[in-house]
């Protein structure tokens, strides 16, 4: 029987979301506790891979396992997780012979948080961002961004993937008071993507890009002109769609 787990967790306290040898990540974590509840080794596999110090409101990860799931799963799996991983459920996918946490899903959903004014209880929770920005620029970039395109200039290199064209559904921002954010939904997403969507914007609203330059990315394919130095603490994955009645 394959299950799903929704996952949350504060990415500061690990080295990604994906497995990485002994380094402590949150796949490591999660296989690690449930395969001590089932007494039995459990690999699982993630919708969406996050960095180092990206936090995650709805990730989600798929296991097999043949032993029946007591009803209290859930509340064993949070009572041994580290105190910075959360499982909100555990779901059976309608076809769980071929369902796949990464493959299946719709869209993902990423927010990128900032703040103006210093602030210790954001500290590591969101991005100090203490500048003058043009915020029409930034809404007006993020407006640059719908649609199916190839997104090469916003990718790490060495990134394993046949193709760097994305469709985003949604991309926006919103301010309110000292703090404002990003939001972009896509079907899928590259290496470092959200972070150097954010970053180059950034540079626009600052006057240190033009708009015009901005929009010659996506026909220029060259990582080196965007910026990727916005930090991950800032981002986090919001949510993960999938097929309506997609799960028991």
């Amino acid at each position: 029987m394959r299950y799903f787990l929704e996952v949350s967790y504060n990415g500061t306290a690990f080295h990604g979301s994906q497995i990485q040898g002994e380094l402590s990540t949150v796949q490591l974590a999660i296989n690690r506790a449930v395969s001590t509840i089932l007494r039995q080794p459990i690999e699982t596999f993630g919708a969406s891979r996050t960095d180092e110090g990206v936090h995650a409101l709805g990730n989600f990860y798929h296991f097999d396992t043949e032993t029946a799931l007591s009803e209290n799963f859930v509340y064993r799996l949070n009572a041994i997780l580290p105190f910075e991983i959360a499982v909100a459920s555990c779901r059976v996918p309608r076809n769980h012979e071929e369902a796949n946490a990464r493959f299946d899903a719709l869209s993902r959903h990423y927010n990128y948080k900032l703040y103006i004014t210093k602030n210790p209880f954001l500290h590591h929770r969101a991005y100090f961002y203490p500048y003058k920005i043009d915020r029409e620029l930034l809404h007006q970039t993020a407006r640059l961004l719908l649609g199916r395109k190839d997104f090469t200039s916003f990718s790490k290199r060495n990134t394993q993937t046949k193709t760097f064209f994305c469709t985003v559904e949604e991309a926006y921002w919103t301010f309110s008071g000292d703090a404002f954010c990003f939001d972009v939904r896509a079907n899928r997403f590259l290496r470092g993507m959200v972070r150097a969507l954010v970053g180059t914007q950034l540079q626009v609203a600052r006057g240190k890009m033009s708009l015009e330059e901005f929009a010659a990315l996506f026909e220029q394919k060259d990582c080196r002109l965007a910026d990727f130095s916005v930090p991950g603490h800032g981002l986090y994955l919001e949510d993960i769609r999938y097929p309506e009645n997609y799960f028991l």
